[in-house]
């Protein structure tokens, strides 16, 4: 079973992308035969964490995607890390500003993905789709949700998990702006690709991805 969660808007935003496209990928995974579902989750500091973990209870899952939208980036934004650190610059839906606290007491410094994300990433360039693979997802809800999702499979072996972050879609934008964007057919189907490079892929591919800052 796959499991697939976007948010709610943040930040005086009407819409966030990610959620629509969670849901829509879900159907489309469904429609090839696959067992998928997805939940909206709240954007909001610990109440997003309880969310996902009911999810995870109810679905039992063997792959999660997280998805969040990250305004202003260009592409498709496959997140290799997460950290235990909650530092938000503006307050979450429930007006909590945490700043400089772990997402959970005690817990690791990070933990990493276990997508595959350099299968991923080939396979979202193959279909067109611009990607990256991205060092940092922030210190947000995005990233609490992330450190959250991976310090809980840790209890579920063989349940694999991650985060992808994505473009703000072009109705959010005005005309002209130049501020880059991709259609939701396309936050969609990126989505849906991820889902399927992973569940082919047993081994990810060594290719070059990294940062140089």
């Amino acid at each position: 079973m796959i499991l697939l969660t976007g948010f709610e808007p943040f930040g005086g935003e009407s819409t966030n992308p990610s959620w629509p496209a969670a849901r829509a990928a879900a159907g489309l995974l469904r429609a090839e035969g696959l067992d998928a579902q997805a939940v909206e989750l709240p954007c909001v500091f610990g109440e997003a964490i309880r969310v996902l973990a009911a999810a995870l209870e109810e679905h039992r899952p063997e792959l999660v995607i997280c998805a969040g939208q990250a305004g202003g980036r260009p592409r498709i934004s496959l997140e290799r890390i997460a950290i235990n650190c909650d530092d938000a610059r503006i307050p979450d839906n429930a007006g909590n500003s945490p700043v400089d606290r772990p997402v959970v007491g005690g817990g690791p410094a990070a933990y990493f993905s276990t997508l595959p994300v350099k299968a991923a990433l080939a396979a979202l360039l193959a279909a067109g789709i611009p990607a990256e693979v991205s060092q940092t997802a922030g210190t947000y809800v995005c990233n609490h949700v992330f450190y959250g999702l991976m310090h809980a499979l840790r209890l579920r072996p063989g349940t694999r998990g991650g985060f992808v972050h994505i473009p703000y879609e072009p109705a959010q934008l005005p005309p002209g702006s130049p501020v880059p964007s991709l259609a939701l057919e396309q936050l969609t189907e990126a989505l849906a690709v991820v889902v399927r490079s992973t569940l082919a892929t047993t081994t990810d591919l060594s290719i070059p991805a990294g940062a140089l800052h």
